[in-house]
């Protein structure tokens, strides 16, 4: 009876062991359950995320160089819509063009890579072959809508490319247009290629700017006379005229409600087309204004002081849809920087950017080409001209029968003419010489105390070993990146036919 009871007790006990086991695995299943199907429901966010990558809109001026807008200081001109997307977005005191010079540095921007990568593309007026990938193509095959307006990649032409459409994607006649043909819930990525403030300079728009001739502050390398002004407040004019036409395509974002999930890039191409600016590695030739807004993501009111190159787009672009960058894009991801918290200096290894250019017009003997390199960083610029035996901007000897204007690499206009037909004046003499004259292999200013680059101190004894070291290390880069110019002299660019045409004036 004892042993019955024992045992009935031990078979008891041990069924109640089981039976709290199974509720125990059953409750455990359960929970695994509920965790694989939040994890499930995770994945599924995720890639409803991946599915709905960010739409991509770029706002390009055709001139445009900084400061010149309201939110870097610049009293004169009005630049409502930028400073607005600088305070919603991120603000680069940094940011710089791969080339002063429109086709090349456009090309630059699209593919990712230095101009000296593109063959015949690091030249104005020349071709960018189907071999160089763009991002809106990539995008394109992954999904995308693309399209531009008014001004794409150029002046070049298509024939012989392998292209049959602009590689920064095809036409339409305006933004609203072309959204009309993005399917509901497809990302899209648009080019708004403004012709302004190119010249030659619309005189409609001198009314009602609002610009005072006294807060322009004129540029230290051109002379401040009366002309001067006038020409700036021109420039100026047209400046804002982009700025205003800017917004109007934000506002239709806005009202289509396809702005929160938009990242906005707004900036110009190279340089101001003024004499020692445009097609020169001087500040003002590379030098851009730059804001970047994506309301979903990035944390705005901040500014930033990493060096940024227009290689760098690209990458970033394709990064932020989630695709793969490819490995021939010399260009790096801004991502990171923008979708920090920080401002200042974010990526402490952004504190370089290289600059270049090649053949812009044909102003010099045997069409060659002005091949220039460049390293710029906080302190310093330092500059190799690789053929300091001919002129940089022209040659003032050409046969004027053959080409009208010898000194073609400037656009034409108001400031140009006053510092060409005034450069025996003592007053205009050195504006002509910085723009015009000769120069040296090699030029190295010092921006701690020469912040508008006149003074070239690559001779002084005691800069000697800042030079040699931005020398090895400008040379290491072109060596890195595949420079044609790193192994020696080359006729290649000399060689790449214009498609442009000489002119006396208006846009080359």
């Amino acid at each position: 009876m004892l042993f019955t009871t024992n045992k009935f007790s031990f078979f008891r006990f041990h069924l109640s062991s089981l039976l709290l086991n199974r509720l125990r695995l059953t409750a455990l299943i359960i929970a695994g359950l509920a965790l694989c199907s939040s994890v499930s429901a995770a994945n599924r966010d995720d890639k409803s995320r991946q599915a709905s990558p960010p739409n991509i809109l770029v706002l390009i001026a055709d001139d445009w160089g900084w400061p010149h807008a309201g939110v870097y200081g610049d009293k004169a001109v009005k630049t409502p819509t930028f400073d607005r997307l600088a305070r919603e977005g991120v603000l680069f005191n940094n940011a710089f063009v791969a080339t002063p010079s429109c086709t090349a540095s456009r090309g630059a921007l699209l593919t990712g890579q230095m101009p000296h990568r593109l063959g015949e593309g690091a030249n104005l007026h020349s071709r960018l072959l189907a071999r160089f990938k763009t991002y809106p193509e990539i995008l394109e095959k992954a999904g995308y809508c693309v399209g531009c307006t008014r001004k794409g990649w150029g002046p070049g032409r298509l024939d012989g490319t392998g292209r049959k459409r602009n590689p920064a994607g095809p036409q339409f006649k305006t933004f609203e247009q072309f959204l009309a043909t993005v399917p509901e819930g497809k990302p899209f990525c648009f080019w708004f290629g403004s012709i302004d403030p190119h010249r030659p300079y619309d005189k409609s728009t001198e009314a009602n700017t609002g610009i005072k001739l006294a807060d322009i502050k004129v540029p230290a390398f051109l002379p401040d006379t009366p002309n001067v002004r006038q020409d700036v407040r021109d420039y100026y004019a047209e400046v804002q005229r982009f700025d205003r036409e800017s917004g109007e395509l934000l506002e239709l974002l806005r009202r289509e409600d396809k702005l929160e999930n938009t990242i906005v890039v707004m900036t110009g191409d190279n340089g101001i087309p003024f004499p020692r600016a445009k097609t020169n590695l001087y500040d003002g030739g590379t030098h851009e204004p730059l804001a970047i807004c994506w309301p979903k993501r990035v944390q705005g009111g901040r500014v930033v002081d990493d060096f940024v190159s227009f290689t760098d787009f690209a990458p970033t672009f394709l990064d932020a849809a989630g695709l793969d960058v490819p490995t021939d894009m010399t260009g790096r991801s801004l991502l990171k920087i923008l979708l920090s918290d920080k401002s200042g200096m974010v990526d402490t290894t952004r504190d370089e950017v290289f600059t270049e250019r090649e053949r812009h017009t044909l102003c010099n003997e045997g069409n060659r080409s002005y091949p220039v390199r460049a390293i710029r960083t906080r302190d310093f610029l330092y500059i190799r001209n690789l053929r300091p035996q001919l002129w940089p901007a022209g040659n003032p000897n050409v046969n004027r029968v053959v080409r009208p204007d010898p000194y073609g690499d400037i656009d034409d206009g108001i400031s140009k003419r006053e510092i060409i037909t005034r450069r025996d004046d003592p007053e205009i003499a050195n504006y002509y010489k910085l723009a015009c004259a000769r120069r040296p292999a090699e030029e190295l200013y010092d921006l701690r105390h020469d912040v508008d680059q006149q003074n070239n101190v690559a001779d002084k004894p005691e800069y000697a070993a800042t030079k040699t070291k931005l020398r090895k290390r400008l040379d290491r880069w072109m060596r890195e990146t595949g420079d044609p110019r790193a192994k020696g002299e080359t006729d290649f660019w000399d060689k790449c036919p214009y498609h442009g045409r000489i002119m006396k004036k208006g846009r080359k």
